[in-house]
């Protein structure tokens, strides 16, 4: 298991994901989001509509692996889209992910 997935599995815990597409839009659009995780595989329309808020709304995202691994970084089915609530974490989460180059 990456540190990546242990973070989210670390967040999950502290109730700080909002997973689902509808719920991610919201946070994005209300700014609860400080970050967002969208799987690779993830749909066309899907990748649009939540890369096209996260630009408008000035919220940071990650396009990474497939959906099954996300979810089972969270202890839950696949997720295709994650958003993170905590400042704190969406930054540790991003410095994470950017040094995994």
């Amino acid at each position: 298991m990456e540190k990546w997935e242990s973070l989210l599995g670390l967040m999950q815990r502290a109730r700080k994901l909002i997973t689902g597409e509808e719920l991610v839009t919201k946070a994005i659009q209300s700014k609860k989001a400080h970050a967002v995780i969208l799987a690779a595989d993830a749909s066309e329309n899907t990748t649009k509509k939540i890369i096209d808020k996260c630009v408008y709304h000035g919220i940071p995202y990650v396009r990474m692996s497939d959906r099954s691994t996300l979810g089972r970084a969270i202890g839950k089915h696949e997720r295709v889209v994650i958003a993170i609530t905590d400042q704190g974490f969406a930054s540790s989460f991003l410095s994470l992910t950017n040094d995994r180059s």
